[in-house]
């Protein structure tokens, strides 16, 4: 897979030391698995950080801002995937895409915004991942067509050897299962253990994503924010 989409590495920046968080999370084990482990706080670095460490992610919705979950079960994409099509795979042999890493955060966050269903990703979602970016804890996959033009992408956040994807987008057909590739041939370039994207999709799921339970998902939790792994670096 690494010679079938290479990815260019624009910035690369090792995670910044953060302050200690505020808040103390509950144990996931111990928490309701389709409703908020957590409410209140706020969306500072380290606050985030200290949430993927204990396998809690914020998820905004319309009537209140701080909303934190772990949902039982949980989506993850192997390290040894994703599934890729015949039809995909002749598509990125082609040369149709692209693949950078952190060239376009912010772009890729806004354009994951824009959905005429609605979103949970809110200006202070969005304001404090570009945060986390700026201090080399969040990162982004783009995808580009040979003029230039962004076909898609995805972001998320980085914390030792796990890499929490937290949305995507396409502009262009395939866009965003290309960034996806992307992001899983960095995730083995670079050692990493573990791949959350949080709750089962058919798009996800397409791509390889499966669910496994939570309680399993925390003990890999546990494991994979211990290594030593800087995302932007191959070995």
């Amino acid at each position: 897979m690494p010679t079938l989409l290479p990815v260019e590495v624009v910035r690369a920046i090792a995670p910044q030391p953060l302050p200690s968080c505020r808040y103390a999370f509950p144990d996931a084990h111990l928490s309701p698995t389709d409703e908020p482990v957590a409410t209140g706080g706020d969306f500072a670095p380290e606050t985030i950080v200290e949430a993927y460490r204990h396998g809690i992610f914020p998820w905004p919705h319309p009537n209140e801002e701080f909303l934190w979950f772990s949902p039982d079960p949980r989506a993850v994409i192997p390290v040894d995937g994703p599934h890729v099509s015949r039809r995909l795979e002749r598509t990125l042999r082609s040369g149709r895409f692209r693949a950078t890493m952190n060239a376009a955060f912010p772009d890729v966050v806004h354009a994951c915004a824009q959905r005429e269903e609605g979103t949970w990703i809110t200006p202070g979602i969005i304001e404090a991942y570009c945060r986390l970016h700026e201090l080399g804890w969040a990162h982004s996959f783009e995808t580009w067509t040979p003029d230039g033009v962004l076909a898609g992408g995805l972001y998320g956040v980085a914390v030792g050897g796990l890499f929490g994807a937290e949305s995507m987008f396409y502009r262009i057909r395939d866009g965003s299962k290309a960034a996806m590739v992307a992001m899983m041939v960095q995730a083995r370039l670079s050692g990493m253990g573990l791949i959350d994207v949080q709750v089962l999709t058919p798009h996800t799921a397409s791509m390889g994503a499966v669910e496994i339970t939570r309680v399993d998902y925390l003990e890999q939790v546990g494991v994979a924010v211990s290594l030593p792994v800087q995302f932007t670096v191959a070995r």
